[in-house]
């Protein structure tokens, strides 16, 4: 099992196995060939409403991950799509937020190792 976080303005590499964008929006300045993606799940990103609740801010963290968790469990078959891309090889989960421990990213990776270790 392998799923790894990328910021969007980061150079992709070979390394990066499957890359998924899970953002609502495309990432500002970035051109489709210079992101080289497998995937553009933006059903999977939070809803408009929780990402403007979120806000980036950290005293929220706690609670965005619980209400995107439920969020995510509706999701049942685009989550099991990209438990098998971890388990079969490399998932590289890309995002275009500024902070890189807490964003939705982020939240999507421990759902999905929480659910790979069931």
């Amino acid at each position: 099992m392998s799923i790894g976080l990328k910021r969007a303005y980061e150079p992709p590499a070979g390394s990066d196995g499957y890359r998924a964008l899970v953002d609502r929006v495309w990432p500002r300045g970035i051109t489709k060939d210079a992101l080289r993606l497998d995937a553009w799940l933006k059903h999977l990103a939070p809803s408009p409403a929780l990402r403007t609740w979120f806000a980036h801010d950290p005293e929220k963290w706690e609670e965005f991950r619980a209400r995107y968790f439920r969020e995510l469990d509706g999701q049942g078959p685009a989550i099991e799509e990209l438990a098998r891309r971890a388990r079969e090889g490399r998932l590289t989960l890309v995002f275009a937020a500024k902070n890189a421990e807490r964003n939705n990213a982020v939240a999507l990776k421990d759902y999905l190792e929480r659910r790979l270790r069931r």
